[in-house]
């Protein structure tokens, strides 16, 4: 797996970042699209909009959402997409607009995505 970082958009880009993936459904408030130096734009990642309005990043409620999003994501072939991505890229940031860096839906497909390897379903698979 490449090296797998979570970013705010609201953060500069880097070298470092590598591929640039906005996991976002709605595009950040205030930021340019040339700007944010984006690989791609995959907002069928991000949590349905009805999971989102439930989970209102709510603290008390990471738990479920993360149980409830990471059954979206099973399920979605946008997941597949970035698995794929993820074969191409030796790095790779998930850029996503939330203010919290430890609440948010990014780190949490990203330690989907880091369980998904290790179990063998991940971008090496065979």
């Amino acid at each position: 797996m490449p090296h797998l970082t979570i970013k705010r958009v609201y953060q500069p880009p880097s070298a470092a970042d590598g591929a640039r993936v906005l996991v976002d459904r709605l595009w950040p408030r205030g930021v340019d699209k040339d700007e944010a130096e984006l690989t791609v734009w995959m907002k069928e990642i991000a949590p349905s909009p009805e999971l989102r309005r439930w989970w209102g990043h709510d603290p008390a409620r990471l738990a479920e959402f993360t149980k409830r999003y990471r059954a979206e994501l099973d399920a979605n072939p946008a997941t597949d997409e970035l698995v794929e991505l993820l074969t191409k890229h030796r790095a790779i940031t998930l850029v996503y607009a939330a203010k919290d860096p430890r609440i948010n839906h990014a780190r949490v497909l990203a330690e989907y995505l880091a369980a998904r390897e290790r179990s063998g379903n991940g971008p090496h698979a065979d």
